[in-house]
Formats: structure tokens, sequence, C-alpha cells
């Protein structure tokens, strides 16, 4: 095993390494001619293979790695200009191959001997890469890194947008996010390494002017050249050593501009290019034609001229008979589409369309307010409404997806669960809901109406009131507010029917993480995934969180072997939460409020329940109806107080009562004694006795 890895780090991870440990040396240790040679061959190599590299890339997130290549080959270069230096102001008194044939060659064949030919060609070639490339690629490079940052937070939202609408699932959302991610890295390190090319077009400047001047120094003083014998070996090698470094700058500054001019397409720079400027015949015939009438004015050059208008003219030709060949077999093929009798596939699982547990559905005037596009508040608004649920029932809310539906009227929403509506409402965008609470201190100018989620007096205000409104007393909220409260109390009221066998397998799966024993002997040895199920359902219908799962394992494990009834061991979860139900009632250190019953009346409950079940007992009808009433005055005076409606009760008729006034009584909440902790006070606020 050892061996593989050595030879995996040897393969492929050795050369980066190696390169710069190669260009340390450079700096310190003199090289042969040859050396120089080989070096100065694989630099101009290398910068061809990174210009190749960046025509090809079909977008710039291709070649990610390319601002850290722009530094090794910066770095390279360099260190050969000092290697070459070096070797130039030691030997250069002995000829022109003492800094090696490349040197050489650049210095006598390029430039055919002449240092002044030299200096004024490389002196052009600083100006073009300097001036031109290096500068436009900077630009370009600081504005695509700063849009690209700016943008950034617009795309992660409409990420967010597009994984809770459903267009896309979490793997994908997860990789658009580190795409985004790396394209904002990409552009900020390019910003960062068109520098790196500026400067090196100003080192080889300087280092040419240091390499004249210290070789004529040099071979003057210490080798005893005259100023023309100085000038024909240093200055020769020296424009021959600028030369050689600097056409692989300039190739590499020219792949820098290519790179962060690009725009991201499926095709490389070629097919873009051909694609784009050459795929139109009549460009090519318009500027085939002036072409051809400046060839046939006397004394220009006539050959070239109508030669090029010729190529032009043929080109436009070919592409328009490509054209049309291609609508030929277009509208062939669209031919043989009508012509073929489709034959009718036979029915299958995709004909049977799946139902959202979610569904937020839009008139059409309310699509701005779902686009992130068009700074649309509610996908922020919903996203938080289920974080926020989340952590309250103890279980992942599932996405809002969220549509469009021309069915319903133009400023209407309608809220689905499992495909079935449960609520709905009308909004004026751009305006504010005034909801009246009860008591205000003056009316308002606007347009009357109800709020959806809670049915209290409202009015649709414009933004100018807002301050008005509150000064006033009533409770003001935008639009996206109204839809996301009326969102959060519909999840909330049915979040048992959100949960199933899924979200209960990845609640214990999490809880085995950190219990691993308690989860293996509970399912399915212990109790099965049914009753868990209805278990944590029973408990979210009474509004009572399931955060805490170990408790509720670990009561699931002590009574399941002796009742697998749902019903039972969800009394016997309520009391091991009992803590936690009160303090969500009263806080850490108030005393506890509550209603009770008339001892006879509570008899006469306890022997409904004894003889048809919690499930199936049923009260005489004027009973009924006394309790509720009695109840209802005992809710309203513990409101008007600021305490919470607790309705305390034998354990037996707990879930009865509970059953009973869930709809009618929906803030009141009924306890067992045996979910009281021993440390918590008890005051009796008032007692119901309707059998009387």
């Amino acid at each position: 095993m050892d061996l593989e890895i050595i030879k995996k780090v040897t393969k492929q991870g050795i050369g980066a390494p190696v390169m710069l440990v190669m260009i340390m040396s450079m700096l310190i240790i003199p090289l042969a001619p040859w050396a120089l040679d080989l070096f100065f061959t694989f630099n101009i190599a290398l910068a061809l293979i990174v210009l190749m590299t960046a025509v090809y890339a079909q977008r710039p997130l291709d070649f990610t790695v390319f601002p850290t290549v722009i530094l090794v080959a910066t770095l390279m270069r360099l260190a050969l200009n000092v290697a070459s230096t070096r070797v130039i102001l030691m030997e250069g008194h002995s000829g022109g191959d003492a800094a090696g044939n490349v040197i050489e060659a650049f210095g006598s064949f390029v430039i055919g001997g002449n240092f002044a030919v030299g200096l004024v060609v490389f002196m052009i070639l600083v100006i073009i890469n300097f001036v031109v490339v290096t500068k436009g690629a900077g630009r370009v490079s600081e504005v695509s890194a700063r849009f690209t940052l700016d943008a950034m937070p617009g795309k992660q939202m409409a990420i967010d947008a597009d994984l809770n609408s459903g267009l896309i699932d979490q793997e994908q959302a997860r990789t658009r996010r580190a795409e985004v991610s790396t394209e904002a890295d990409f552009y900020g390190s390019m910003d960062g390494a068109s520098k790196f090319v500026r400067g090196d077009a100003v080192a080889g400047i300087l280092i040419l002017f240091i390499n004249i001047v210290g070789g004529f120094a040099i071979g003057m003083a210490q080798h005893d050249l005259t100023a023309a014998q100085a000038a024909e070996n240093y200055i020769i090698l020296t424009v021959g050593d600028g030369l050689v470094a600097q056409i692989p700058a300039l190739v590499l500054s020219t792949a820098t501009a290519i790179v962060v001019t690009r725009v991201s397409g499926a095709a490389d720079l070629g097919g873009q290019v051909v694609g784009q400027m050459f795929g139109s015949p009549q460009t090519l015939i318009v500027a085939g034609g002036i072409i051809g009438l400046l060839g046939v004015i006397p004394g220009m050059p006539n050959l070239a001229f109508l030669t090029l208008a010729a190529v032009l003219g043929g080109a436009a030709w070919m592409v328009s008979r490509k054209k049309q060949q291609d609508q030929i077999a277009a509208a062939a093929a669209e031919e043989v589409r009508e012509v073929e009798v489709p034959q009718e596939r036979d029915v299958g699982w995709d004909d049977v369309e799946s139902v959202d547990p979610l569904t937020l559905e839009v008139g059409y005037r309310l699509i701005p307010m779902v686009d992130v596009n068009q700074d649309g508040e509610m996908i922020d608004r919903i996203k938080g409404v289920r974080r926020k649920l989340s952590k309250e029932l103890g279980f992942l809310v599932q996405p809002v997806h969220i549509r469009d539906n021309l069915d319903i009227s133009p400023n209407s929403y309608r809220i689905r669960l499992m495909g079935v509506p449960v609520g709905e409402g009308e909004l004026k965008p751009d305006h504010y809901l005034a909801i009246n609470p009860g008591q205000v201190f003056g009316e308002l100018e606007g347009t009357p109406t109800k709020d959806p989620t809670f049915g209290m007096d409202a009015i649709w205000i414009d933004a100018d009131h807002q301050d008005h409104a509150q000064s006033l007393g009533y409770t003001v909220v935008d639009a996206s507010t109204v839809v996301a409260t009326h969102l959060s109390d519909i999840v909330r009221s049915h979040a048992s029917e959100l949960l199933g066998i899924d979200e209960v397998k990845e609640l214990l799966d999490r809880l085995a993480e950190r219990a691993p024993k308690l989860v293996e002997d509970l399912v399915p040895k212990t109790v099965e995934w049914v009753v868990v199920l209805k278990v944590l359902q029973n408990l979210l219908d009474e509004g009572v969180s399931i955060m805490d799962m170990r408790t509720i394992a670990e009561t699931l494990a002590e009574h399941g072997p002796k009742s697998q009834d749902p019903d039972g061991l969800t009394m016997a979860v309520r009391t091991a939460l009992g803590r936690s139900i009160v303090q969500d009632l009263v806080g850490i250190s108030g005393e506890l409020p509550v209603i009770t019953l008339d001892p006879k009346l509570e008899q006469i409950l306890h022997q409904s329940v004894q003889g048809d079940g919690a499930e199936g007992a049923a009260l005489e009808p004027g009973l009924a109806e006394q309790m509720n009433q009695s109840l209802i005055e005992a809710v309203q005076q513990q409101e008007a107080e600021g305490n919470p409606a607790v309705l305390l009760v034998a354990p037996t008729i707990r879930r009865l009562l509970s059953r009973m006034f869930r709809h009618s009584l929906p803030d009141l909440s009924v306890l067992s004694y045996t979910e009281v902790p021993d440390d918590r006070s008890i005051r009796m606020v008032a007692n119901v006795g309707g059998a009387s």
C-alpha cells in the first residue's frame, strides 16, 4: 500500500515542487550554456501550451489554475533572466555563443546581428506587451473581479430561489454554489495575476539596461575590450536574451487577455469566432465587395485585393449554401415528424403525478414577489419560516414549491397541503396591511379587509401611512409577511401531516449518531415504525415539539414492551416531556395558573372514557355545550390577564378533552396532573362545574 502511495505522489504531485525548486536553484547556481538552451526552449514551449489551452478552453472556469500558472511562468522567466545575466556578464567577452545557442540565434539570426535593430525590436515588443496587451488585460480583470463579486449575492439568492421552488435539488444547488464561489475566486485571482505580467514587462526593460551598462563596464574595465567590441559582444547577447524572454512574455500576456475577455459558452475560441464572425454570408459579401472595389482602383495592389475579394466571395457562397442545406434538412425532418403516426405508448408510472407536500400558488400580479430577479422578498421569508418552524417542531419542514396559477385572481394566493387547498388570501403588492389587534386609537384611510391568517379586521394602506398606523396601535406588516405568517400558521397546525416515515427515519438516524444502542434496540425490536410515527404525530397534533428525540426514544423503549397502543405511549411520552411542555407555557420560573374541573364532572367524564374508550367517548350535548361556554369565559379571562390558558385534568380524560376543544378553543392547553413537574407551583384561577 505504501509503495502505491509513493508511486501516486511521484506521478501526480511532484511536478510543481520540482519546478519551484528548479526556479530557486537558477537564482543561485550558475548554469552552463547548454542548460540555458534547454530552459529557454522549455519556457517558450510552456508559453505556447498555456496560449493553446486558453484558446481551446470552452469557459474561463475550465482553466482555473491559470493564475497560478502565470505566477510560476513569470518566476521562471525572471529566474532565467538572472541566470543568463550571470553567464553573459561572466563569459560575454569570449563571443556570441557564450550564453548558449538560443540567445545567440535570437541575437544574430532574428535581428541580423545588428544590436540597434535588436534594441528597436525589443522596445516595440515591450510597448506592445506593456501598454497594449497587459494594461488592457489588467483593466478587464479588475472590472470582471468587481462585477463578479458584486453579483455573487444575487446569484446565491437565485440558487436558493430555484431550490425552494423545486427547480433544482440539493446536489445541483451545492454544485451551482461551488461554481459561483469558484468564479469569484478565479476573477479575483486573475486581477492579481495580471499584475505579475505587468511587473514582468517592467522588469524586462530594467534588466536589459542593467545588462548593457554592466556589460560595457565589465568588458572595457576587466577584459580590455574596445567600446565597439563590448557593444558587439554584450549588447547583442543582452538583446538576444531580452527577446528570448520577451516573446514568451508576450505570448503569456496574450493568453491572459484571451481568458479574461472570454464569455462563457459551449464552444472554444475558434468555434466562437467562426460561428459569430463568419457565420453570416451577408457580412462576407459586403466585406468582399468593398475589398474588390479597392482592388480595381489604379495604383492599389490589385492582385492582393482582388484575390482576397474572391476568397471572401467564395466563403460567402459556401456559408449560404450550407445554411440552405441545413434548412432543407430541417424541413425534411419536420415533414417526417408530421407524416409519422405516433404510436400510443402504454400507460406507465410517469403518467401518475406526484403531490407536493406544500405548495404556494400565486396570481400573475404577485409573481414579482416570488422572483428574486425583481427583488422579490417572498423566497427569503418562506425560507425563514421553514428554518424557524424546523427548529421549533423538531423535524425538517419540506420545501415549499412555488408556482403561478392563472385560475385564481391576479392578486390572490393559495396554499395547498398534499395537493388540497388549506388556505388562501388576497394581497395588494406595494401596500402594507394594518391589523387591528383589538384596541386602536383612530381610523385609517385604506381598503378594509380581513387578516387571512386569524380573520382579524385589517386595512390595506399605502407605504407612506405606515408610521401613522403604528402610532394608532395597528400592527403593520408588508404583503410578504402576510403570506409568511399564513404559511407558518398552516404548517404549525398541520405539522403531523407533514411528518412521515422518511422523516422519522432521519430523526432516528441522527439520534443514532449520539445514542446508537438506544436506536438499535428500539426499532423494530421494541416498537414498529408506524407506532413511532403515530406517537410523534399525536405529539405534533397537540402542539408538543419532538425536538427531544432522546427522551421520546427512551420512553418508548421503556413502555414499548408493555403496550403497543400509540395513545398510551403518547401519554407516557407527554409525562416524560412534562418539564419542557410546562416551560413552553409559562417560562422557566413562573407559577402555573390552571383551570380545573369540578370533581363530579371529572367523574362523569371518567366513566364515559371507561365505557367507550378515549376515541369513542361522547358527552350529552347539553353538558358539552355548558362545558364549552364555561371554558370560553375562563380562557378569555386568562388572556385578558396575560396568562396562558391551561386546563389541568386527570390523565385518563386528558386526551378526550384535548381532542374535544382543539378546534373550538385553540389557545387552551390541556395537561394532566402527571405532566406537571414536582418543582412547579400551581395556582387555580377557575373551576368549571358543568355538571351542576
